[in-house]
């Protein structure tokens, strides 16, 4: 049987303070009240919530832009990893989902925790531009269908950080046949069969 992650362990593992601990704990309470009424995350994993969905998102902090980046986190679910990135850093995070009971439990879980979010209750296709200088997602979509989403909600520079499964690479390989970019993969903290892809220098082969 899996070691499951601990509290104090995830916290030395994404050394986080006191006060983001607090709020990550208020977090998973509700996370787990309301997994009972709506399917927020897939139930297994929530025997081991602080490694499959804390460490999950917390290991995309140190990934960030300094300064105060807008992250554009695409069909946020639960809320991972855009709600905790939000506790983590300074970033100005925006979740995306087209469900409206799980906008719902994101502004609560917020509100609970004194997060500052945006929530937009949408498809991610009917979103105008954001000039987002990151974009995340995580069990969203195959990557070339997610870069389909993602691209027009970049900025010139802007990046994207997408944890992966054992797929990736032929993802990769699908997606290169529509996309040019830079990829850096980085294994995953959580997940010893996943990984993160940092993508930039993003262009459509089909732009001109």
């Amino acid at each position: 049987m899996k070691q499951v992650l601990t509290p104090m362990a995830f916290q030395h593992a994404a050394l986080v303070d006191r006060v983001q601990m607090d709020r990550l704990a208020t977090y998973l309470i509700h996370l787990q009240k309301w997994q009972g009424r709506i399917n927020l995350v897939g139930p297994q994993t929530m025997l081991d919530p602080w490694k499959r969905h804390f460490l999950d998102s917390a290991q995309l902090v140190p990934l960030l832009p300094d300064g105060k980046p807008k992250v554009i986190d695409l069909g946020s679910g639960g809320g991972f990893p855009g709600m905790v990135l939000a506790m983590l850093s300074a970033a100005d995070v925006h979740l995306v989902d087209s469900d409206s009971r799980k906008c719902i439990f994101l502004r609560e879980v917020a509100r609970l925790t004194n997060t500052e979010i945006t929530v937009h209750n949408s498809r991610i296709e009917a979103l105008p531009p954001q000039k987002a200088n990151v974009v995340t997602a995580r069990a969203l979509a195959p990557l070339d269908h997610l870069m389909d989403l993602a691209a027009p909600l970049l900025g010139p520079s802007g990046m994207c950080l997408f944890l992966k499964g054992r797929s990736v690479d032929s993802e990769l390989t699908a997606s290169k046949k529509t996309w040019k970019m830079r990829v850096r993969r980085i294994s995953s903290r959580s997940d010893p069969e996943g990984v993160i892809l940092k993508l930039d220098q993003i262009i459509r082969r089909d732009d001109r």
